[in-house]
């Protein structure tokens, strides 16, 4: 016998949730082989059986929550383990048919759970949706899902219910009491309210935001850039670009030239506090926000002064793609010294980024709207972003925050020079 444990993935990491187990009891399992998806604080964990046999038995559902240490599965060692959960299962379909007529009716009990048994295990379903309609006793074949490929959602079992007559008498009933102002609570169960749990990635994003928003003197300056030469440079050498070096040239890599040119200039917006002391980091390790299905992430583009411009979109798509299939590592998010987050690709046209973690600052890029503006005393049409850059200014004053911004929009506004910046 093997058990499998939760392991220690970092020192922050103490516990995890079961996202996905990808064996079930009676698979064959090789040493090695991928059983069961971790979600964490922050990444999602492949945990491994350490020894090959058969997947003997689960301890933990999807959806639990579980410690580091703790087993979660049994893993029977041996080539002859196999087949037993195999025969095992042909049990069932064989039990209709053996009593005799006058039995039928008892030996009938049983088909039909079975059979919702098979048709929820068919059900395209998240982890926390099944858990969930475990607890409430549903079907999850009975649930109409709202999305279009048919996964169902935590909010379609939350609104498929079981008794709302209830939880609506309830409602209407808790204001009555007291001599206070009545004040209406909508009740959960009922189909005006749709109760969705937090994933644990969304707790602690939202725990981290709180803490950065509490715990520094967060302050946000703007500024505009013109968008003319950058966008014309990019029409002028994207062939060539792509034929060189298999990826487009985006915006990205220019954006992350200039903050590192700016970083260099104003060293104190690269920095952190640290207690009593700022410590001024001499490295430039930006951070890349990503939007995921379970919220942002921030991946790492290590030693960005030290690649030129297709390793840096090659390195960002590369950390983009793991981003969106839960790949990422927590060497692939630790350790950055500033970060640059892009409303822009949702349309936002302006916006106050807060800053992450224990960094100085972040850098907020946005969407590209053709504005009037005036050039050389002439109104004219340019494509104009908006960027924003928000930092702490215990320790970044004005003066260099605005001296930043300034100097990214000329480094952008006059592409060339990031050449001699690199």
């Amino acid at each position: 016998m093997a058990e499998i444990k939760v392991p220690e993935l970092a020192e922050s990491i103490t516990e995890g949730t079961i996202a996905q187990w990808v064996k079930k009891v009676g698979d064959r399992v090789e040493k090695g082989e991928f059983i069961v998806e971790l979600e964490t604080d922050k990444v999602n964990a492949e945990i491994i059986s350490e020894e090959a046999g058969v997947l003997k038995q689960i301890l933990a559902e999807e959806g639990d929550t579980v410690l580091v240490g703790q087993v979660i599965a049994v893993v029977e060692a041996g080539e002859g383990a196999a087949p037993a959960p195999a025969a095992k299962e042909e049990e069932a379909p064989k039990a209709a048919p053996a009593p005799a007529k006058e039995e039928a009716p008892k030996a009938a009990a049983p088909a039909p759970v079975a059979a919702e048994e098979t048709s929820s295990e068919r059900v395209i379903a998240s982890p926390a949706a099944r858990k969930l309609a475990r607890e409430k006793g549903i079907d999850l074949a009975a649930i109409s899902p709202v999305d279009p490929q048919g996964r169902v959602r935590v909010q379609d079992v939350a609104a498929h219910g079981t008794a709302p007559a209830a939880p609506a008498a309830s409602a209407t009933q808790a204001p009555a009491a007291g001599n206070g102002p009545m004040i209406f609570t909508p009740a959960a169960d009922t189909d005006r309210v749709t109760v969705e749990k937090m994933s644990r990635r969304r707790q602690t994003i939202a725990k981290r935001l709180l803490e950065v928003k509490q715990s520094t003197a967060m302050l946000t300056t703007f500024n505009e850039i013109d968008m003319t030469n950058i966008m014309a440079l990019r029409k002028r050498k994207q062939d060539e670009f792509v034929k060189a070096n298999d990826i487009k040239l985006g915006f990205m890599s220019f954006f992350t030239k200039a903050v590192v040119a700016a970083l260099k200039k104003y060293p104190y917006v690269n920095a952190q506090i640290n207690g009593d002391e700022i410590h001024l980091n001499n490295f430039f390790d930006i951070g890349i926000a990503v939007s995921t299905e379970e919220g942002l992430v921030v991946p790492v583009v290590r030693d960005a002064n030290a690649k030129n411009f297709a390793e840096i979109e090659k390195n960002i798509a590369e950390l983009a793609g793991k981003a969106r299939d839960k790949k990422l590592g927590l060497n692939d998010m630790a350790g950055g010294s500033f970060t640059i987050t892009n409303g822009g690709v949702f349309g936002s046209l302006m916006s106050t980024p807060i800053m992450n973690g224990t960094q100085a600052g972040i850098l907020g890029m946005h969407s590209i709207v053709n504005r009037p503006v005036a050039v050389n005393g002439e109104v004219q049409i340019r494509p104009m972003m908006y960027v924003a850059l928000s930092y702490d200014h215990r320790i970044i004053d004005g003066k260099d925050s605005v001296g930043f911004l300034k100097t990214v929009k000329e480094m952008i506004e006059n592409p060339e020079d990031l050449l001699l910046n690199s």
